[in-house]
């Protein structure tokens, strides 16, 4: 039988400062309906906007992961979440609904152990919705300036870390820990937050830890701890890297089966890693639900409009490999009264520059920020035309990577409509920034 979702059967709260905005916030658990997944809602704000705990909504990885949505061009957001995910995950909750009066939820001890005692004394209620969980099919691998992740097949979720830093006191730590309820409550909730001293300040005019104490984290000096408290784990620092790597993974928007192993890793490359993941996800679920994207997902990854946007879907697509494509014909193309009258015939420029957005469509959807990117022919060699494409034809293109090398990208791109091939031709391309 396959596990059932769950959501907290009775509301819980928890009262303190943000780490980093500083500001005084009451955070309230409440139960959602099936399907609902972990939504945080700015209950301070007019309308309460909502902001799903998806990879796709994470604004910024400074010191934490702050997730946001625009609303009426103004990006609303919540600072920090990653503690509270951790908590959320570790007791296989999947929907909640995470009701703030403020921006950041509040640091308390700088660990998860508020937010997991109070969900689970919150109780937990299992719903009429099987559990969604990805098990990873393949390796999916990061390296990232001196960072490495490496996700590996496995039947539950384990996560190892390394961490290694240049200070006297605080050196190189390692722990794995296969994660359930038990072993975080155990184990990984109570491990805090940490700093080092001597970047305290810098991290103060950076207009961060506002909200900082020596109640809220593990403060290390050249010759120790700064706090009266004592460590609660001989290897806390690495115990609550493992924790934060977990409320990261969380954002992949549901529960993953997987042996993630880091070393050194941070918000930045944790979030870089989820969106590899995420990707691996999307392109495995698009093949299963066949047509990989219809015009609206067309159009949100390529700058083309009317009327030169002139790909109607992608049918396939493997991330930087191949993509198949189809542009549909039709008498009420605007170039044709023009070219020719009484004879319509689509011009083989465009049937270029179709075979080209196809191509285009697959750079685009390989690389982060694909609204910041504009691609740029860099050469057309090779081409030739077969037979002439007229009203109702439908053009299947269908583009191989080459070579894709500090921004030019080589493709060997053919054009057929019913199976005879119309166009053949070696498309090189160039990325620019927009």
């Amino acid at each position: 039988m396959p596990k059932l979702q769950k959501t907290v059967m009775n509301e819980a709260s928890v009262s303190g400062v943000g780490v980093h905005t500083g500001n005084a916030t009451t955070m309230a658990f409440k139960p959602a309906p099936e399907n609902t997944g972990i939504v945080f809602v700015r209950a301070d704000l007019p309308g309460r906007p909502e902001i799903p705990a998806l990879i796709g909504n994470v604004v910024e990885t400074a010191r934490g992961t702050t997730i946001g949505v625009d609303i009426g061009g103004q990006v609303v957001k919540v600072h920090t979440v990653e503690h509270v995910l951790a908590a959320v995950a570790a007791l296989e909750i999947d929907n909640v609904r995470v009701e703030l009066d403020n921006n950041e939820p509040p640091i308390v001890d700088g660990s998860s152990l508020a937010f997991f005692q109070k969900l689970k004394a919150a109780g937990l209620v299992e719903q009429d919705a099987p559990r969604r969980c990805f098990e990873l099919p393949k390796v999916v691998s990061l390296a990232d300036e001196g960072v490495q992740l490496v996700a590996n097949p496995a039947s539950a979720l384990r996560i190892s870390f390394t961490i290694d830093f240049d200070h006297p006191v605080l050196k190189s730590q390692y722990a794995s820990f296969e994660i359930s309820a038990d072993v975080f409550e155990r184990e990984l909730a109570s491990s805090r937050t940490f700093c080092l001293e001597r970047d305290v300040e810098a991290l103060r005019a950076q207009g961060l830890i506002k909200g900082g104490s020596l109640q809220a984290a593990v403060v290390i000096g050249e010759k120790g701890v700064v706090n009266q408290e004592p460590l609660r784990y001989g290897d806390e620092f690495v115990r609550h890297k493992i924790l934060d790597l977990l409320g990261d993974l969380t954002l992949l928007g549901m529960p993953l089966k997987a042996h993630v192993i880091s070393i050194k890793s941070g918000h930045r490359s944790n979030v870089k890693f989820v969106r590899e993941i995420r990707r691996l996800y999307d392109d495995i679920d698009r093949q299963k639900r066949g047509p990989v994207f219809d015009i609206d997902a067309i159009s949100q990854i390529m700058p083309h409009r009317y009327p030169f946007l002139l790909v109607d879907r992608i049918l396939e697509l493997e991330e930087g490999k191949r993509v198949v494509g189809i542009k549909n014909v039709t008498v009420n193309e605007p170039f044709f009264p023009g070219h020719f009258p009484g004879r319509p015939v689509m011009p083989g420029v465009l049937i270029i520059e179709a075979m080209a957005q196809t191509g285009g469509f697959m750079i685009l959807h390989s690389v982060e920020n694909p609204e910041k990117i504009l691609l740029f022919f860099a050469g057309i060699d090779k081409v030739r035309f077969k037979r002439p494409v007229t009203p109702g034809d439908q053009l299947r293109f269908e583009l191989t990577m080459s070579s894709f090398k500090r921004g030019i990208c080589k493709m060997q791109g053919r054009a057929t409509v019913d199976g005879q091939l119309a166009c053949e031709a070696e498309l090189t391309a160039a990325m620019v920034d927009r």
